[in-house]
């Protein structure tokens, strides 16, 4: 698998990772032993760097993370915090990073953490300079090697990509979010801070498989958030409406190579960005990470196939999503 450099971690990683947020909650339920299965079934295709957060199942998916990580030392684990306390800037402090710290190395079982992300805090927080200096105590105590933001808004990525110790800008990007291509990526890139693109599939709609008839779980953020009711409504299919999504990808279809899905095809459309580090997709069983995984094989797309995901973005998308996010 091609590596790329994650920003200011200097670490190479596979620029197809594995988000661990279904393996903890809020997409139906994953037992144990399916969970470890799709992370062993993660590191043998050669994923080198995983995304989790202590709020996934409170704590289970980094848990879980953590089993994988004590027999593959080499790989790139990401975390994020935050996300456990009631949303006020002031609950971002050095002793509440400690405490959550603690826990995520615990549960992961390591002494030092590669990349600690804030989880999308309060817009507040990026611009309160006490924070990074807190962020810069954790590295400079070993706690973690180095930090990032996990962002809402572009406006907000922008902000922390000025800052001269962020890491890395985690976002949400696909084929249903293109305003970080505006002004996001060209300044990470520039600053060299890395890219984590999340959400690819817009919560599934992008891997073609969903139609008007299909039904999620009561415990599915899919079911539960689509009006935001439980977090940003953007984290739900992208803040697109599902029928709308769902004309998108037959629009899209057309455009998917012989012998890849669409989910590839989508994978594939986010690693042809100039700026990106990684992609995160996630996954319930070992057939969707090999999925997942192939994408990081297929050649690049072609200008048409790039200017009608453009096209149909501009069409369909662009009037629900652009001045939001």
């Amino acid at each position: 698998m091609e590596k790329r450099t994650l920003g200011r971690t200097k670490r190479d990683v596979g620029v197809v990772g594995l988000g661990a947020w279904q393996l903890g909650a809020d997409w139906g339920e994953v037992d144990e032993s399916d969970a470890l299965a799709v992370l062993h079934a993660a590191v043998e295709g050669g994923v080198t760097f995983i995304d989790t957060a202590d709020v996934y199942g409170d704590g289970r998916s980094e848990r879980l993370v953590g089993k994988i990580l004590k027999d593959n030392p080499g790989l790139t684990v990401a975390t994020k915090m935050g996300r456990r306390v009631e949303q006020k800037p002031a609950n971002y402090n050095l002793d509440a990073f400690r405490a959550w710290n603690d826990r995520s190395r615990e549960n992961l079982g390591v002494d030092t953490i590669d990349l600690v992300q804030l989880h999308c805090p309060p817009t507040a927080v990026y611009s309160t300079d006490a924070v990074f200096d807190a962020l810069d105590t954790l590295v400079q105590e070993q706690r973690i090697a180095a930090y990032g933001v996990s962002v809402e808004t572009c406006a907000e990525a922008l902000t922390a990509i000025a800052r001269p110790n962020v890491a890395s800008v985690q976002i949400i990007l696909n084929a249903f979010r293109l305003k970080p291509l505006d002004q996001v990526l060209p300044a990470a890139a520039e600053a060299g801070v890395g890219i984590i693109a999340r959400v690819p599939l817009a919560s599934g709609l992008l891997s073609g498989k969903y139609d008007e008839y299909t039904t999620f779980g009561a415990d599915d953020h899919r079911n539960f958030n689509r009006r935001g009711d439980a977090f940003d409504v953007g984290e739900t299919f992208s803040g697109v409406d599902y029928n709308t999504g769902l004309e998108a990808v037959e629009r899209l279809r057309p455009l998917v190579p012989a012998g890849a899905t669409m989910a590839q095809f989508a994978l594939r459309w986010i690693i042809d960005q100039p700026g990106v580090s990684v992609v995160i997709p996630g996954a319930r069983n070992p057939a969707q990470v090999a999925g997942n995984v192939g994408a990081a094989a297929l050649a690049p797309l072609s200008a048409v196939q790039l200017d009608t995901v453009q096209t149909v973005y501009n069409d369909l998308i662009r009037p629900q999503v652009h001045s939001r996010w």
